[in-house]
């Protein structure tokens, strides 16, 4: 499964909406999500799971990556 992930960049500073970022994850479930970015220096907000209708359309953003690819 494929989960966008809105973060923001720094731990340490409080949580702007406009400054919010997001990436793509595949993982099992939320938790192994959580997982895999533990060690990252960033906030998570929100994990959200994709659906197929949902994936296609954020495939066709330019900037559409997995995370660690």
């Amino acid at each position: 499964m494929i989960f966008k992930v809105y973060y923001q960049a720094t731990k340490t500073e409080t949580p702007v909406r406009e400054k919010t970022q997001s990436i793509y994850v595949e993982a099992k479930d939320v938790p192994e999500v959580r997982v895999i970015l533990k060690d990252q220096p960033f906030h998570i907000e929100l994990v959200e799971q994709l659906s197929e209708a949902h994936l296609q359309y954020e495939k066709q953003n330019e900037d559409f990556q997995l995370w660690g690819q």
